[in-house]
């Protein structure tokens, strides 16, 4: 099981790299108008990057040892989960998945370990189309030695590059282009990871948010009506929660909420 999950990690690892790695460099790039040669493509200046700071650690311009390679790899691997949980599928899911429990009035059931592990493997379901793709383009080439591993994290960075655009809205991103003072982009290739990465996050709050406000809807009828019943027999003392929930369970159950929330986190994603 190790040995199939350690190309996916790696490549996601490869991929992330980039976005890490990546500075503003590209949002100084001119505009389309005045551009006097071709516009390098996503994950280009984190490829650029790479290489300045793996020629700084080496000493001399040499190019560093597989070994050597393999410990700056690792190195960021101390930063892998801020990255997941902000860069991919996990913070809308993760989200959404705990305004499900709020909304089904459940304070820890289910626990959070339970949330979290849903919303990793839901991520990686999420993610797969990606990191097959990165897989294909970088990971298996670099450890088939064809090409070197500043390519191979380009080419990681662009396939997340092109990921994080498709889900992020367009008044988010002249949002940040605005604050940043950048120039027109004539295509999504062109955005900067340093513009892209707020708006991403940006989005995927805000459509988490909505999705949350839909779940809450039908139960908050529910505590109404409870509620609204309760106080019309004068029974005042007694907490709507109590007796609502048992009912909130029984319709969850009977919609097949679970995997309903599910398809419904994983379509989403669709583009």
């Amino acid at each position: 099981m190790a040995d199939r999950l350690r190309p996916l990690w790696l490549a996601l690892l490869l991929g992330l790299s980039g976005l890490l790695l990546a500075g503003p460099v590209h949002a100084q790039a001119a505009s389309p108008a005045v551009a006097t040669g071709p516009v390098a493509p996503a994950g280009a200046d984190a490829s650029g990057a790479l290489t300045k700071a793996l020629d700084e650690v080496s000493g001399e311009g040499r190019p560093l040892s597989l070994s050597l390679q393999i410990l700056v790899l690792m190195s960021l691997l101390t930063v892998l989960p801020s990255l997941v949980l902000m860069m991919t599928s996990f913070t809308r899911i993760i989200i959404v998945l705990s305004l499900l429990r709020q909304a089904l009035g459940l304070a820890q059931t289910p626990p959070n370990q339970v949330l979290v592990g849903l919303a990793l493997f839901l991520s990686m379901f999420v993610m797969r189309p990606a990191i097959d793709q990165i897989t294909a383009t970088a990971y298996t080439p670099y450890g088939a030695g064809q090409i070197s591993i500043e390519e191979a994290v380009g080419r990681s960075a662009k396939v997340l590059h092109g990921f994080m655009a498709k889900q992020t809205r367009q008044n988010d991103l002249a949002l940040f282009q605005g604050l940043a003072k950048a120039p027109p982009f004539a295509s999504m290739d062109e955005i900067p990871f340093s513009i892209l990465l707020p708006a991403f996050v940006t989005s995927e709050l805000k459509t988490a948010f909505q999705i949350g406000f839909m779940i809450f809807l039908p139960f908050l009828i529910i505590d109404l009506v409870v509620a609204s019943t309760l106080m019309a027999l004068g029974m005042m003392m007694l907490s709507p929660t109590i007796i609502s929930m048992p009912f909130k369970l029984l319709l969850f159950v009977l919609v097949d909420g679970w995997a309903l929330t599910m398809g419904s986190l994983a379509g989403s994603f669709a583009t």
